[in-house]
């Protein structure tokens, strides 16, 4: 079984993605071989997790107000 981590690209009117040839040949996988594939969508731990954030302050506000509020050394 091969397991790798791969980029969907556009070819033409069609998607495809790329092997590793190193993975190909430890497989023993050879021209017109029939495979299966299974495909799944790599997800961002945190982002299911906690979702985003959005804020009604832009960043630089955001720094400008913690630099105000921050101790003076």
């Amino acid at each position: 079984m091969i397991e790798i981590e791969a980029k969907l690209k556009r070819w033409g009117r069609s998607f495809g993605i790329v092997v590793p040839m190193e993975k190909i040949k430890s497989e023993g996988i050879s021209d017109r071989d029939v495979l299966d594939i299974s495909i799944v969508k790599k997800r961002n731990a945190l982002k299911d997790t906690f979702g985003t954030f959005k804020f009604k302050k832009s960043t630089q506000e955001m720094l400008d107000e913690s630099d105000r509020e921050s101790w003076d050394e």
